[in-house]
């Protein structure tokens, strides 16, 4: 299941709830009409905006995480060959993935 259009969907909600609230402080502040669209006052849209605004920063984060995951232990089983003592020479077989040994080499030299 794609995860984009739900974070999109997220944000959408959260700055529509924000206009709501908005809109809604403003005509109380206006008026003396007291408006409450679905039993709901300004602060209960602040925080719904809250809560699927930080939602989406979940999901955004979680996913560029999940992206990058490959790299990151690339780089830790590099980290951990280096601390073993590799000289830079060859690479055992389990650790030639993705440019490993180019990174190891780069690593070496101290880039």
């Amino acid at each position: 299941m794609p995860v984009l259009p739900i974070i999109d969907a997220l944000i959408l909600l959260g700055w529509s709830s924000l206009f709501v609230a908005f809109l809604q402080k403003s005509i109380i502040a206006a008026t003396s009409f007291r408006p409450a669209p679905f039993g709901m006052h300004p602060s209960d849209f602040l925080l719904v905006a809250a809560v699927c605004l930080l939602f989406a920063l979940a999901l955004a984060a979680r996913t560029w995480v999940k992206a990058h995951e490959p790299e990151i232990l690339a780089r830790r089983r590099r980290a951990r060959l280096l601390d073993a003592g590799y000289d830079g020479e060859e690479l055992p077989e389990f650790a030639r993935s993705r440019g490993a040994e180019d990174g190891a080499r780069r690593n070496l030299a101290g880039l």
